[in-house]
Order: C-alpha cells, then structure tokens, then sequence
C-alpha cells in the first residue's frame, strides 16, 4: 500500500470547490487517488499516462489526464520515498496550466 500526498499547492487547487475541477473530474480524482494507493506510481490504465521527462536524475515524476473532453484535467505525481512508498501530488487542473 502507498502514502499518497498532496502538495500545498495542490490542496490549495482542490480547496477552491467548484471553480476548479468539475463533480466528474472530482470523481476520477478520488479513483486515482484510491488507485495509486493500491498500485503505485505506474498507472498504465489511465488515459495518456507517461512519466515526465527532461527531469533531474533521480526524480521521478508522471502524469496522467482525469477525463477525455474539453477541459482536459490533469493530474501530475511525483514519487517521494521509494522505499517507504510515499507518493505526492503537486498538480491538479487543466491540461493548458500543467507544469510540464
């Protein structure tokens, strides 16, 4: 089983209610979040999955979409504490404003 976490940042994005992410773009993201809990980092199921690249060694960040529509959600991860799988979200929201 994996800790997931949530950056500052991306609680600050999931605070702001419904001006941020839709009721079904809320549902994925709990589906997500259970599915990383029990699976981890690799998520090959989820639409357009891959891991970042252009990163520092030794950092090992992913993303994924939410939904397949217009506006694309997004979700980025980063893989914190290998060893005592720890995961944290940093990014929640919409494909255009995604730090990659």
């Amino acid at each position: 089983m994996w800790s997931v976490k949530y950056s500052g940042q991306a609680k600050k994005i999931l605070k702001k209610g419904n001006n941020t992410l839709s009721c079904d773009a809320k549902d994925a993201l709990n589906t997500l979040h259970l599915d990383l809990e029990e699976d981890g980092p690799t998520q090959n199921s989820w639409p357009n999955y891959s891991k970042l690249r252009g990163q520092r060694k030794g950092v090992d960040k992913r993303h994924c979409h939410l939904l397949k529509r217009r506006p694309t959600y997004v979700v980025c991860w980063e893989v914190k504490d290998l060893v005592n799988k720890v995961l944290e979200v940093y990014y929640v929201g919409t494909h255009e404003k995604a730090p990659y």
